[in-house]
């Protein structure tokens, strides 16, 4: 099983696990697509959130490989922001997965919104550089 170094093992502050730390003596868990209803808690919604801004930072476009991200964490996300590459085989952690990146913009918005309030200069820090001119 791949560990993917330098990948969150879970969201910040709660008990939502995103990596596994040992393989299964009796194989992986089956990845099953889970359907996402409208009326899931504000923290699953995060916690999705969360896996997936870390999958984004992690791996971008690229393939990557199941290795010891959690299933459970995939499920949710599994057919729709996380497709595999190939036939999936749903016990295995050598199965390749790809990002959807369009309609991982389009179910979380939010990942990718650009901060509109900020000003055209990046270099503007609020600070007047212009320096008081003293009077003789």
């Amino acid at each position: 099983m791949q560990k993917h170094r330098g990948f969150p093992s879970r969201l910040p502050s709660t008990d939502y696990q995103f990596t596994i730390r040992r393989a299964n003596a009796s194989g992986a868990t089956k990845l099953v697509a889970r359907e996402r209803y409208r009326d899931r808690s504000p923290a699953d919604r995060r916690a999705d959130a969360g896996f997936l801004a870390a999958l984004i930072a992690h791996f971008g476009e690229e393939e990557f490989e199941r290795g010891n991200l959690d299933a459970g964490r995939l499920s949710w996300l599994l057919g729709r922001e996380v497709v595999p590459v190939g036939k999936l085989d749903p016990t295995s952690y050598e199965q390749l997965f790809r990002l959807d990146l369009k309609r991982a913009e389009a179910n979380f918005p939010e990942l990718f919104a650009r901060h509109d309030d900020a000003e055209d200069d990046p270099d503007e820090d609020g600070w007047d550089d212009e320096e008081d001119d003293e009077e003789d």
